[in-house]
């Protein structure tokens, strides 16, 4: 619960999460970044946002940057189109901007949801904005009163998610999959 408390404290505030170990300023719900170029600026900024549509290629680019595997990007727009929420991280520099990080959701609307598809460019790694967009996807669920939060995890991230305040099941139950042609 302390991991809770830590995140959430101050009553829901919107402001942006804090970045100690961030080399760039991080900015809170632009929404949609205007095309209207904006003045040079001497350090990168970054943003998240909740509504600005996902080029499916630049979201392939990303993903192929950090070694996942190519899905066909019909699926891909379908699980983004019938997500719950879906942040996604720009890096925005004068009139530029660059999808650097992705997270989805799915839900019941009422109760639970499942993070999927968390990834942040390599180039933009070891900063802290892997926890920064972690905990805005988490206080976004949780201003929609969702309680429950669930993730799957790969070995080589467990220690991230871990740090974040995850846990195996504190019960011991184990996950179960069901796949096609396994019987």
């Amino acid at each position: 619960m302390g991991f809770w408390k830590n995140l959430f404290s101050g009553s829901g505030s919107s402001s942006a999460p804090t970045l100690a170990t961030a080399e760039v300023p991080v900015t809170q719900g632009v929404g949609r970044i205007s095309k209207t170029p904006a003045p040079k600026l001497a350090q990168p900024q970054i943003c998240f946002s909740q509504d600005r549509e996902i080029d499916l290629y630049e979201l392939e680019r990303l993903c192929d940057a950090v070694g996942w595997s190519r899905r066909p990007l019909r699926k891909v727009r379908k699980a983004i189109k019938h997500s719950f929420l879906v942040i996604s991280m720009w890096e925005l520099q004068g009139d530029e901007s660059r999808l650097i990080g992705f997270s989805r959701a799915t839900s019941d609307h009422a109760f639970n949801a499942t993070i999927w598809d968390v990834v942040v460019h390599p180039d933009f790694q070891g900063r802290g904005l892997g926890k920064a967009l972690m905990k805005q996807i988490i206080k976004e669920l949780r201003r929609a009163d969702i309680s429950n939060v669930t993730l799957f995890a790969d070995p080589h991230v467990i220690d991230f998610y871990c740090e974040l305040g995850f846990a195996p099941d504190p019960e011991g139950i184990k996950g179960m999959f069901w796949y096609p042609n396994s019987r």
